[in-house]
């Protein structure tokens, strides 16, 4: 029979929920009361206790156990340095606010620090919201670093340059690479990454306290693809060698090895680490990021996972 400690915790483990779906997912308390199935009066109670709690202040202030549960499976499993599951929306499964939030706190644990630092940061649309809601500060010691071009294939600014929008909010030295993601030849990629300002940017990488990148499928419409960056041709020829994933635009199968040729002979992003010996967090959520999760954590291409519930269950269901 559960004690009554048991009952409490469960008790807010729920409120916590309806809180995040309120406040969060943007839910009404009929939406919630659905989702949850309970009545809409104990749906307004639940939300009521989350505040009176103080679980809610401007972001969730309370661990969900079996987000908890989830995380330390994924760290047992995959040998990972650090994870974080956040709740799910059932009705938005490639909602990306909560994983945002998350990132964007655990990107403020770096950027308060007052010692001098390098980040390093990579690209992806739930890295952008993430970053997004990074508190202002002025940190004028530290540096921020980009992994990954900021051109797309006909010379125009990618609408995903985390690293430079990171480094406005707060106060940071910044470091873009002026380069596009992938270039036309072998050896145009070579010259480009001859350049000094290339080699300054992989010195500092050996520096980063920590790496934050999105992680991508490879398919017809993924990332990649959809934003120009790769050709329909060469979207086909990844695919026949077996791509599942890329990060910062390096291409790689399901059990996580980078492919030889193809595309990866011309990314001028800097080098993936395999295993990565540093803390390499990705961040990313929704059906389409699965398997190239699974792909990513099997290769040990990332040695942390900021993700949902839901996203996370479907990784350990493999």
């Amino acid at each position: 029979m559960a004690n009554r400690s048991d009952l409490q915790d469960g008790k807010l483990d729920l409120a916590a929920r309806a809180a995040w779906l309120y406040y969060i997912g943007g839910r009404t308390q009929d939406q919630i009361a659905a989702t949850l199935n309970i009545s809409r009066p104990a749906a307004q109670r639940l939300v009521a206790l989350a505040v009176s709690e103080k679980l809610i202040k401007f972001r969730l202030d309370h661990p969900i156990a079996a987000c908890m549960e989830t995380a330390q499976t994924l760290l047992d499993r995959f040998g990972l340095a650090f994870c974080d599951v956040v709740p799910a929306d059932p009705a938005q499964p490639a909602a990306q606010a909560g994983v945002a939030i998350s990132a964007a706190q655990w990107i403020e644990q770096y950027t308060a620090q007052s010692a001098p630092l390098v980040l390093a940061m990579g690209t992806g649309r739930t890295l952008r919201a993430a970053v997004a809601e990074v508190s202002a500060i002025n940190r004028p010691q530290h540096k921020i670093i980009s992994r990954v071009g900021n051109m797309a294939r006909d010379g125009s600014a990618s609408a995903f340059d985390v690293a430079m929008r990171l480094a406005d909010r707060v106060g940071a030295q910044r470091y873009p690479m002026p380069m596009p993601v992938v270039a036309e030849t072998e050896e145009e990629c070579a010259l480009l990454q001859a350049q000094r300002s290339f080699r300054v940017l992989c010195d500092l990488s050996a520096q980063a306290k920590a790496t934050f990148v999105g992680i991508a499928g490879i398919g017809w419409n993924t990332a990649m693809h959809r934003d120009g960056f790769i050709t329909d041709g060469e979207l086909a020829d990844l695919s026949e060698r077996g791509a599942v994933g890329e990060i910062t635009g390096w291409a790689f199968d399901a059990d996580g090895c980078l492919l030889d040729g193809s595309v990866n002979e011309r990314i001028v992003s800097l080098p993936l680490e395999q295993p990565a010996s540093r803390l390499v967090v990705a961040v990313g959520v929704g059906p389409d990021k699965v398997a190239p999760i699974q792909a990513a954590l099997r290769g040990k291409l990332i040695s942390g996972l900021i993700t949902d519930e839901s996203t996370a269950q479907a990784v350990l269901a493999s």
